[in-house]
């Protein structure tokens, strides 16, 4: 089969579309024929090897994992023996982060219990944009923030991948929405349901009056001491991604205001797991949350596709098809 193959750390331009043999599942796995996959930071860490940090968890001086690729939508066409989910022709889709990855191939071998149905009403280029950003804005909003319906809720940087699912996933429970993000991206939070937009390129958010019950601080590079000045009393604040010293300060600082006042700051990350994609699947054919997708490339245009996503100015997401 064909894959992309990460053989060592750097940029883009290391990754190599290869010939390699496709997998055969174990009892416990299915195998899928990928029709589309997407790109998610978590990827471009495997490929830059960056923060170094990650390095622990994927590989000293190497990528472990050397077929990248998280997020996946595609056709069950083999089962192993134990396999009792799923039938030989359904439709899923999964986030294959915790169990190997190997996405940005024809084939991939996946654990059944990894994956869910792909929501009926997305083609597979939709759904594959959905699972990683999708479940880490869920867990961001549900679990970490515990978003309350009526609650007011900030979300900095809303037009990425993760932001344009939390927005709706936000709205989906109840609460009042206030997206923060550039000029070019104005309409786009609109059209996903935003009460309010904040241009930050015509008007700074910390300057106005409003305070809030949630801040999910995806992209935002503002400091921690600015969201805290916007929390409500016993508010939290939530960090998603963006720089990493933002994730340095909600760790270091953001642990110690906690402990010391009634203000929560904390940041996560994300896990994959088959009942956030059930959620998620249901949100989506109930029409309160879909994909908003930027690009598509093809398997071998793979690095023109990272190169883009790593400057960081995509609207929702940016999906590779097979």
């Amino acid at each position: 089969m064909k894959a992309i193959i990460s053989g060592k750390y750097g940029t883009p331009d290391t990754l190599k579309l290869s010939e390699v043999a496709t997998p055969i599942p174990k009892p416990n796995e299915v195998l899928i024929r990928v029709h589309a996959s997407s790109i998610n930071f978590g990827n471009l860490v495997l490929v830059t090897g960056k923060p170094l940090p990650a390095r622990l968890a994927f590989g000293l001086t190497k990528p472990k994992y050397p077929i990248p690729g998280g997020d996946m939508a595609g056709i069950v066409e083999a089962r192993g023996a134990n396999v009792t989910r799923f039938q030989v022709g359904d439709e899923v889709y999964g986030d294959l982060s915790g169990c190997g990855w190997g996405a940005f191939a024809e084939y991939v071998a996946v654990d059944e219990k990894k994956l869910a149905l792909k929501p009926h009403n997305l083609s597979f280029i939709e759904a594959a944009a959905v699972p990683m950003a999708a479940t880490t804005a869920l867990q961001a909003i549900r679990d970490k923030g515990k978003v309350r319906a009526g609650q007011k809720v900030l979300i900095h940087g809303a037009s990425g991948g993760v932001g344009t699912f939390a927005v709706q996933i936000a709205k989906a429970f109840g609460a009042e929405v206030t997206a923060v993000v550039s000029t070019r991206n104005v309409d786009i939070v609109k059209s996903l349901g935003a009460d309010r937009v904040i241009d930050y390129q015509k008007e700074d958010f910390s300057k106005d009056e409003q305070t809030y019950d949630v801040i999910i601080g995806v992209n935002g590079s503002q400091s921690i001491s600015t969201y805290r000045r916007k929390l409500k009393e016993n508010g939290v604040f939530v960090h998603v991604g963006g720089a990493s010293n933002q994730m340095y300060q909600t760790m270091l600082l953001g642990s110690w205001l906690s402990m010391t006042g009634k203000k929560k700051f904390i940041t996560y990350l994300q896990r994959a797991n088959q009942q956030d994609l059930m959620q998620m699947k249901e949100l989506i054919e109930e029409g309160n949350v879909k994909p908003v997708i930027d690009r598509t490339y093809s398997l071998s245009e793979i690095q023109q596709a990272f190169k883009y996503f790593e400057e960081g100015h995509s609207q929702g997401k940016v999906v590779i098809t097979i």
